[in-house]
């Protein structure tokens, strides 16, 4: 028997040392278990997850200091727990591979049935919770010890990709022409096939996507096809579902539910792995095909049980009664949010984040304060700078740093360099720089000199309004280095400046690039090079003087890298400007060592700003603030989790419940306010300019009853990327904001008396849609369709209450191209040209502007909005005003006689999304 004719089975879980502990049987389940995730009614922000816990402490098992218990030095702070429910109740969950990230993965050994040479065929299903790539899904690849490469199966942002190998180490890849489709949950299947030779002496490529491995599959996109025909390397390396270790590209932070590869396009399977199909806490396994699997890293086969909440207890607090006898601590798990959230300091700019731990030798970000006379570096080991005549925090620097210096007449900036076994075999020294105005020729003001061991002693960089130049002399003065480039892209915006000098036997080769941050013009680079015999030693010491000349200059963030290195300046130069907001929280919960999942098209959110020196949480909400979406907790485990407003158009219901079939547990109440009511928004850009939208007619308009409901105004803020959106978030903005429906704050589901729903009730999340029908017509529409911003749910013994928080998604049927629902544009004003009765089945329409209504059957049946009624028309006549219409009446239970002049308007007119 199943719940609720048996006790519902609640686990309260914590880990201990890296392994999770039972300890349901020490928590006090008398009284019902209550959870509470996402915003409660329109709250502006989505609250950590909570849930109270009252331990049983009688043993003294749970206080942190007694050093007799069995727990000790492994209960306190921030203590991860988890509490779920059991698959009894809610019947059993598939099995799956979770893969946390780099170095986990499963693989099977080299087989000559793997060894496939013509046409291949490969699927794989994955939930994919990682920003970027390419992100490693399978291969039969290996680079890293042996050019032993055949196929690989990747994702590029949004798109697969197939790249393969004739010969094991020269590639080829084919990307698919068009993303995968987005997913709430992340999960998606995909397909590519390889035809090596079509008859016409070429190859194809061809990808697919699925809802999962049973199909069925779509195109994605076009096949691409090139000249020539091509064949696989037959290499020994492994085959691999998740992160390769003979490679080093972004691994799988996910799931594997399972994969196929055929010989042949459609053909022989001969690999089959089935994630799903395995118990928890398998290691090895044999597939259909034959093939032995092995885990590796942190992969697993995890346990199958319905997680409700995954956070952290943070205190401990022992309580006792007055005889002593008995002992309890009365706690809270709550989610990561309420950890990130507790005195959290503002991060540091983009530029010093990125370069301080970019494994440089020397750092200086010159970003001291006002009245500082040296440059701090915060790297260990590493001398401050010595400044003499340098305003500190004069002026703003690039977006990805906080002020700079700027130059004085007879200033300084000297210095050691540490000696470091890195710079044996070349060396860089980057800065970043601000020149209003170039000096008069033949004046040649020092940028930057480097003293240094070897062949050169002294390199100098100098800029005139004639040369850019580098000019390098020996310890005896004679000049080894003297060359002289155009000064274009030197002057007049923030610039990089990269010196690079690396030794190739006898030979030193030496470059200086320069280019403007920012700028979209990939010609916009100044480049010289050249080489000479000798030794490139190393640099011991910055010794610059700035010459008056210079005027106004500002200089920063001034690094020394090994030649060759990761180049860590890009993108946080300009504080990622661009990002979209998936990749924000990625980048950002990565850099803080924060667990954090995405989901969703990296090109469908809303382009950022540069990101601003502010607590990690607070740059996280922004990014979510700006695009719409969610910033949640994931229920699964200690981690952050985004979900892109993009995921809300036009969402399939996660749940369906009845109000007439009981399935909507009391009190139902509709209400209907002016809480979510912004008629009148104005927008504007940081550091930029601001955009209106107001709402002048209408229901919901700013004219002053009964015309409309008066004047509600919003003026956010927001870190946008161009002031070319502004326009379009506040016109969005506005009609979110105008949306006329009743709102359902709550909408309650009791599981108990409902059991057939706990599957798709529990699997609801914080941005799902749920669909109401059979609702009273007193209370307007029969169906409303509803966004879960938040729930509560209380878990007894016998009884699962859950109350969703809700607000209308209306708002987020937006238009698809070609749909004959959301696809139509509506007119630009009709109305009823006569009043008929509450039976007439022909209408008579007049349009006053505007396109009148198509007759053509094609673009029938469709419906409209009349008065309240739903009307169904199956025809259009007439080719002039008023047409008349045959309709179907009462589509929404509304039977009334319809007046002369009543607003005819589309029931699901087209939007446009954000």
């Amino acid at each position: 028997m199943a719940f609720p004719d048996t006790p519902l089975d609640v686990q309260v879980e914590v880990q201990l040392g890296g392994t999770w502990v039972d300890i349901t049987g020490d928590v006090y389940l008398r009284d019902p278990v209550t959870i509470e995730r996402g915003r409660h009614d329109e709250g502006s922000r989505i609250d950590p997850g909570r849930c109270a816990l009252t331990i049983d402490n009688r043993t003294g098992a749970y206080s942190p200091r007694n050093a007799m218990g069995p727990y000790y030095g492994r209960i306190g702070r921030n203590v991860p727990v988890r509490i779920s429910a059991g698959a009894a109740a809610l019947g059993p969950l598939p099995t799956y591979l979770e893969l946390p990230g780099a170095g986990s993965g499963a693989g099977t050994p080299d087989t000559a049935a793997l060894d496939i040479t013509g046409d291949l065929d490969v699927r794989v299903d994955v939930t994919v919770l990682t920003a970027g790539g390419p992100i490693e899904l399978i291969s039969k690849y290996e680079y890293l010890t042996g050019a032993q490469r055949s196929w690989q199966l990747t994702l590029i942002e949004d798109r697969p990709a197939l790249r393969w190998s004739t010969d094991g180490t020269a590639i080829t890849e084919r990307t698919a022409t068009l993303p995968v489709p987005a997913s709430t949950s992340g999960r998606v299947a995909i397909r590519a096939a390889l035809d090596v030779d079509d008859g016409a002496g070429r190859h194809t490529v061809t990808f697919w996507t699925a809802a999962t491995l049973a199909g069925p599959w779509a195109q994605l996109g076009d096949p691409i096809t090139a000249a020539g025909t091509t064949s696989i390397y037959a290499g020994t390396a492994p085959l691999v579902v998740g992160d390769n270790p003979g490679q080093t590209q972004t691994a799988l932070s996910g799931r594997a539910h399972g994969a196929e590869v055929r010989s042949g396009i459609g053909g022989t399977l001969v690999a089959s792995p089935d994630f799903t199909a395995q118990a928890p806490g398998t290691g090895v396994f044999t597939d259909s095909a034959g093939r032995t699997w092995t885990l590796y890293g942190a992969a697993l086969i995890p346990q199958t049980r319905h997680t409700r909440l995954t956070g952290e207890i943070s205190s401990w607090p022992t309580r006792r009664d007055v005889s002593g006898t008995d002992a309890w601590i009365p706690t809270e798990a709550a989610g990561i949010k309420r950890r990130l959230g507790q005195g959290a300091d503002p991060l540091a700019s983009p530029l010093r984040r990125s370069l301080g731990a970019s494994g440089a030798v020397a750092y200086w970000p010159l970003e001291d304060a006002r009245g500082s006379t040296q440059a701090y570096s915060p790297l260990p080991g590493v001398q401050p700078l010595r400044a003499t005549g340098l305003e500190f925090a004069a002026d703003d620097g690039p977006t990805g740093s906080l002020p700079l210096p700027r130059v004085t007449e007879n200033a300084t900036l000297v210095g050691p360099i540490p000696a470091s076994a890195a710079l044996a075999g070349g060396w860089r020294i980057e800065m970043v720089y601000y020149l209003p105005a170039l000096a008069a020729p033949s004046s040649f003001p020092d940028l930057l000199r480097i003293a240094s061991t070897g062949s050169v002693t002294t390199w100098t960089i100098s800029v005139d309004s004639a040369y850019m130049v580098v000019y390098g002399t020996a310890s005896d003065g004679t000049v080894v280095v003297n060359k002289g480039a155009s000064p274009d892209f030197a002057v007049g915006a923030w610039t990089r400046l990269r010196l690079e000098v690396s030794q190739a036997g006898p030979t030193v080769a030496w470059s200086l690039t320069w280019f403007q941050i920012g700028a979209t013009d990939v010609a916009a680079v100044g480049f010289m090079s050249d080489v000479f015999t000798g030794s490139i030693g190393r640099p011991v010491s910055i010794d610059t003087q700035f010459e008056a000349v210079l005027g106004d200059m500002q200089l920063g963030h001034l690094s020394v890298m090994p030649a060759g290195a990761t180049d860590r300046y890009a993108g946080a130069d300009n504080g990622f400007d661009g990002d979209r907001p998936s990749q924000r929280v990625a980048r950002l919960c990565a850099e803080e060592g924060v667990p954090a999942s995405v989901v969703g098209r990296v090109e469908d959110q809303v382009a950022l700003g540069p990101q601003q020196p502010a607590p990690l949480l607070a740059l996280l909400e922004e990014a979510a603030e700006v695009d719409g979406g969610y910033l949640t907790e994931s229920r699964d485990a200690v981690a952050l989790h985004y979900r892109p407003a993009s995921l809300s158009y036009n969402q399939a219901p996660a749940l369906v419940l009845d109000y007439g079939a009981g399935e909507i547990a009391p009190p139902l109440e509709p209400v209907d306010d002016d809480q979510a009511t912004r008629n009148d928004i104005t927008v504007s850009r940081r550091g930029g300019s601001s955009a209106r939208a107001t709402e002048a007619t209408g229901p919901l308009s700013v004219l002053p009853p009964p015309g409309g409901v008066g004047r509600y105004s919003d003026s956010p803020e927001l870190g946008l990327y161009r002031d070319t959106q502004l326009e379009d978030i506040a016109s969005w903005r506005l009609h979110v904001g105008t949306w006329d429906a009743a709102r359902y704050p709550v909408v309650r589901v009791d599981l108990a008396a409902a059991p057939h729903l706990l599957a798709a009730a529990s699997a609801v999340d914080i941005g799902d849609l749920i669909r109401l029908t059979g609702l009273p017509l007193a209370d307007g529409p029969g169906e409303v369709d509803l966004l879960v911003q938040g729930y509560t749910e209380t878990l007894g013994a016998y009884d699962w209450i859950i109350e969703f928080n809700c607000t209308p998604a209306g708002p987020w049927a937006v238009a698809v191209l070609d749909d004959l629902v959301v696809g139509r544009a509506d007119t630009n004003g009709s109305t009823l040209g006569a009043g008929v009765s509450s039976t007439a089945t022909s209408l008579s329409i007049a349009t006053a502007a505007g396109p009148l209504w198509t007759t053509d059957p094609a673009e029938y049946p469709l419906d409209l909005a009349i008065a309240g009624e739903r009307v169904t028309v199956t025809a259009m006549s007439g080719t002039t005003s008023p047409q008349t219409a045959t309709v179907t009446r009462h589509v929404n239970g509304v039977v009334k006689a319809l007046p002369a002049d009543a607003d005819v308007r589309l029931w699901q007119p087209a939007i446009l999304a954000l």
